[in-house]
């Protein structure tokens, strides 16, 4: 039996600089029904992104502000409850960008179907989704690797860095990783096979990057931005390339950082740096996820979740996640996979 109420966080306050948990708002609302060819989705996982901190700024950008008042976007893993939809039956599992609350209707082109036997269904908000496909086509479509190649990826254990490095290792690449603190870096070597990875937090980056890739960098995938980043482009090799994902030491800011002038080393080395954002590739999402889901049935990928559970802790996980407090891909777990 459905509730007659469900929980959904809207958007309080916009940050000027750090996000806290009070700009956010948790609501109890009477259950939607769903109309003709709608489609109610009971949410189970609540996928946590930085690219979040950017839609509560009213600015420009690639996707509209979530406005004051508004539910918070974000990504779900579901069970559909009620349909009025010829494609979509009662008890399937969808994907969809449904934000932050517990159930919400949605179009039938709102949702993508997800096959339970692939794996656990958070997996389609991780690496069987928005991050596992941005490190895909990160990696083959954008900076276009190749075997023998030097690979470096920021953010090294986090939901899309820890992707980047085990499809470079699959592509016969020695990889470099850079993360914050000891255990991180030792799980991305250890237990994730990246040739070696750097402490950022350690002191003394510009050496422990050129000790890690004597050879210079052929290839980086640049998930935080900042000094980190200033960094790596003092290392790129000519014909180096960039893949520009994202740039979540920089989100939270009151005002932009001031860095080194780096671009001139692109010229005489000739390095391309391009940004993209993963639903570029959507169409060809179908190509890569059964690679991907053979991969992690072999063994050749592993990957970590960081899970809480509850929807009222969304926000506090939120501002833990773009501190760099999640340790894998950040989720919020709304309710059991089956009733």
């Amino acid at each position: 039996m459905l509730p007659e109420t469900y929980r959904r966080v809207v958007l309080a306050a916009r940050p000027p600089a750090e996000v806290s948990p009070n700009d956010f708002r948790l609501e109890t609302v009477a259950l939607p029904q769903p109309k003709h060819r709608e489609i109610l989705v009971r949410a189970i996982y609540l996928s946590l992104d930085p690219y979040m901190r950017g839609r509560m700024k009213d600015v420009p950008s690639y996707a509209p502000p979530v406005a004051i008042g508004g539910v918070m976007a974000g990504g779900i893993v579901g069970q559909v409850v009620v349909s009025n939809h010829p494609d979509f039956a009662v008890g399937e599992y969808v994907e969809g960008s449904l934000g932050w609350q517990e159930y919400a209707i949605a179009q039938g082109s709102e949702l993508r179907k997800i096959d339970p036997a692939h794996g656990p269904i958070s997996w389609s908000n991780s690496i069987l989704g928005m991050p596992g496909m941005t490190a895909y086509f990160g990696l083959f479509d954008v900076a276009g690797i190749k075997a023998g190649e030097t690979v470096v990826v920021s953010a090294a254990s986090g939901a899309v860095g820890q992707a980047v490095g085990q499809l470079a290792k699959i592509a016969g690449c020695r990889v470099v990783g850079i993360a914050g603190g000891e255990a991180k870096c030792a799980y991305v070597t250890r237990e994730l096979g990246f040739d070696a990875c750097v402490d950022y937090k350690a002191g003394d980056l510009d050496a422990a990057l050129r000790a890690a890739a004597p050879g210079g960098v052929d290839v980086y995938f640049d998930n935080v931005g900042g000094v980190v980043a200033d960094a790596v482009f003092k290392q790129m090799n000519f014909f180096g390339r960039i893949a520009l994902c994202g740039s979540v030491s920089q989100t939270s800011l009151a005002a932009p950082e001031m860095g080194p002038r780096l671009l001139g080393l692109f010229v005489g080395k000739r390095v391309t740096m391009r940004g993209f954002i993963v639903f570029d590739f959507v169409s060809r999402y179908p190509i890569a996820l059964p690679r991907m889901a053979a991969w992690l049935k072999s063994g050749q990928i592993k990957y970590r979740e960081d899970i809480v559970d509850g929807i009222e802790n969304a926000p506090a996980a939120f501002a833990g996640l773009l501190r760099g407090d999640n340790f894998g891909k950040m989720q919020v777990r709304l309710g059991p996979d089956k009733l």
